[in-house]
């Protein structure tokens, strides 16, 4: 990938952009596209302006939602990728606080299921 990315001219804006790489692997039939569905954001961080909004974006929407984005955890227990037990030892292995209080709810409502 680092040879590819080399291989990039800058944009108008004077970046390189996630795109053309994206189109490079997509000409080489190495890359497969899936349609982002409603509820999904593609977020720019390429300045450092962007990245503040990238930031309060996913603050805004974890407060508001109560949920959390990119939760590895989350996201490998609800795709069956770790086990009930697993998730046990994850949680307590955490120490006290939010995030810790999050697995565990994550853990009891889907075990509910």
């Amino acid at each position: 990938m680092v040879a590819k990315a080399k291989s990039l001219k800058p944009s108008a804006r004077g970046e390189l952009e996630i795109t053309d790489l994206n189109n490079l692997y997509l000409n080489e039939k190495r890359l497969d596209v899936v349609l982002m569905k409603r509820g999904n954001a593609w977020l720019d961080v390429g300045t450092p302006d962007s990245l503040m909004e990238a930031g309060q974006f996913v603050q805004i929407m974890e407060q508001r939602q109560g949920l959390k984005i990119a939760c590895i955890e989350e996201i490998a227990y609800r795709r069956g990728f770790i086990n009930d037990d697993e998730m046990e030892k994850l949680i307590e292995h955490r120490t006290h606080g939010t995030y810790k209080n999050y697995l565990e709810k994550v853990y009891a409502e889907y075990r509910k299921k």
